[in-house]
C-alpha cells in the first residue's frame, strides 16, 4: 500500500455548508477510486503566508491516504486543480 498525506485549502467565502459539501465531495473521489482515508483532519480558516488567487485567508483541510495504486490520487490532483472552490492542494507520498 502506497501512503499519501494531502492538504487542500478551500476558499473562504463559501459558507459552512457549502465547505463541507466540497471537502465531503473529495473525500468521496478518494474514496470512489479504490484509496482509503485513514485520517482527516479539519485545522480550521487560517491566514495565507502570501496571497493566492485573491483570498488571504482560507480554510486547511489534511488526509491521510492508503491506495494499492495512483489512481485515485492523480483523480484528486485532477479535480482539485480545476475546482474553483480548492485554491490550492498539495499531495504528499510518505516513505515507509
Amino acid at each position: 500500500m502506497r501512503k499519501y498525506e494531502i492538504m487542500f485549502i478551500v476558499k473562504p467565502t463559501l459558507s459552512e455548508d457549502e465547505t463541507k459539501k466540497v471537502v465531503e465531495n473529495f473525500g468521496k473521489v478518494l474514496t470512489d477510486n479504490g484509496a482509503k482515508i485513514t485520517e482527516q483532519k479539519e485545522m480550521g480558516q487560517r491566514e495565507l503566508a502570501y496571497e493566492i488567487k485573491k483570498f488571504k485567508s482560507g480554510y486547511y483541510y489534511l488526509y491521510f491516504v492508503e491506495a494499492s495504486n495512483d489512481d485515485a490520487v492523480n483523480e484528486f490532483d485532477r479535480l482539485a486543480g480545476i475546482s474553483s472552490d480548492v485554491i490550492r492542494h498539495l499531495i504528499t507520498k510518505i516513505e515507509d
